[in-house]
C-alpha cells in the first residue's frame, strides 16, 4: 500500500510503524524499560509478595500460648531473677506481665551496645525465644523494600522518581501497541507460535494490553504513597476544607481509593489472589522486553561488531604490526 498520498492520522490509522513519533515513542518505552526494568520487576514481584501483609502479619506475629503452670504465675522479681541467670552479661530493665495468664510474660535487657527483648515462661521461667519471629521479621524487611528501599526517606523519594520513570514507560506501552486497524485484534490475544521470537513478543504484546491499566494505577498510587505530602497540599489548594471539616473531599476520596486499589484492599480474598497474580505482569514484560531487545538491538550489535573485527584482520597486511598483535 502507498504511503506518501496519506495524512498523518491515516499513517497511523493503518501504518502506525512508519510513523516518526511512533518510532521516537518506540525508543523511549524501549531504552527507559530497560533502563528501569530491573527496579519494575523488584516492585512487582515485593509488592506481589506482600499484598496479604495483614494476614500474613497477624499469623507471623502471634505469640506461643501457654497453658497454666503448676502454681500461680511469678513475680516480676521472679522473673528478672530468670532473666539474669539465663543472660548474666545483661541488665534486666523492664518486665511486662500479660493480662492473660496464657501469654508469656515480655522482659527487656541491656548491655553496653546491644538491646535483647525475649519472652519467658511466667511460670516456669524458661526462656521462650524473640518476640519477633524470623518469620515476621522476614515479612518486615519485605515491607521495607518495597516501601522504602531500605533507605528510609530517601528510599520514598527514589520510589517516586521510578513510580514516574514506570508511569512514562506503561504511557508509551499503550501508544505504540496499536498495530494498525487491520491486524489489531491479533495483538489482544497471546499466540503459541513454532518461532520462539513470536511467542515473546506476544506474550509482551497481550499482557502489555490487558495490564496497562493495572501498571498505571500502580505507578501514580506509587508515586502517591512515596511523597503523599505533595498530593495533598494539591488537594487542599484546588480543593480547600469544608467549613464542618468532616466530610471528605473529592480529592480525599481520589488519594483514598489509590491506596486501597494498590494494595488491593477490597472485600474478599479473590481480590487479593487476582492483585498477586496482575502484580507479577510487570515482571514478565520485563523479561520478555529484555529478550526482545537482545534480540533486536543488542545481538545485531555485536554480530556487526564481530563482522567488522573479520573484516579488518583479514584486511591487514601480512607482517604488519596490526597483524602480528592479532595473531598473538
Amino acid at each position: 500500500m502507498a504511503t506518501s498520498g496519506m495524512t498523518l492520522g491515516e499513517k497511523w490509522k493503518r501504518r502506525p510503524q512508519i510513523v516518526w513519533l511512533r518510532k521516537a515513542l518506540f525508543q523511549i518505552h524501549l531504552w527507559a524499560g530497560i533502563g528501569l526494568g530491573l527496579y519494575i520487576a523488584l516492585m512487582s514481584v515485593s509488592g506481589s509478595a506482600v499484598v496479604f501483609r495483614r494476614e500474613l502479619g497477624r499469623a507471623l506475629g502471634r505469640e506461643p500460648r501457654l497453658g497454666a503452670g503448676p502454681g500461680a504465675r511469678m513475680t516480676e522479681d521472679d522473673l528478672k531473677q530468670a532473666a539474669h541467670r539465663a543472660y548474666p552479661d545483661y541488665e534486666v530493665k523492664s518486665v511486662f506481665l500479660r493480662k492473660n495468664p496464657d501469654q508469656a510474660a515480655e522482659i527487656w535487657l541491656q548491655r553496653p551496645g546491644r538491646k535483647l527483648q525475649r519472652l519467658f515462661n511466667p511460670y516456669t521461667g524458661a526462656d521462650l525465644g524473640d518476640p519477633l519471629r524470623w518469620g515476621f521479621r522476614a515479612l518486615l524487611w519485605l515491607v521495607d523494600l518495597h516501601d522504602n528501599l531500605l533507605l528510609a526517606q530517601t528510599g520514598r523519594v527514589m520510589n517516586a522518581i521510578g513510580g514516574i520513570f514506570t508511569l512514562l514507560v506503561a504511557l508509551t506501552g499503550a501508544v505504540i501497541w496499536w498495530p494498525g486497524i487491520g491486524v489489531w485484534r491479533r495483538s489482544l490475544n497471546f499466540r503459541w507460535k513454532s518461532n520462539p521470537k513470536g511467542v515473546n513478543w506476544t506474550l509482551h504484546s497481550a499482557l502489555g494490553f490487558w495490564t496497562c491499566m493495572s501498571v498505571i494505577m500502580w505507578a501514580l498510587s506509587g508515586i502517591y504513597l512515596s511523597i503523599p505530602k505533595t498530593f495533598n497540599a494539591a488537594v487542599d489548594y484546588f480543593e480547600p476544607s469544608y467549613p464542618s471539616g468532616r466530610e471528605l473531599r473529592k480529592g480525599d476520596r481520589l488519594l483514598y481509593w489509590l491506596t486501597q486499589a494498590h494494595f488491593g484492599r477490597f472485600d474478599g480474598i479473590g481480590v487479593k489472589i487476582l492483585w498477586t497474580v496482575i502484580g507479577l505482569a510487570p515482571a514478565v514484560l520485563f523479561v520478555t522486553g529484555t529478550v526482545m531487545w537482545w534480540n533486536r538491538v543488542l545481538r545485531p550489535w555485536l554480530r556487526r561488531n564481530e563482522a567488522v573485527s573479520r573484516r579488518e584482520l583479514v584486511t591487514t597486511p601480512a607482517g604488519s604490526d596490526d597483524s602480528v598483535q592479532a595473531r598473538s
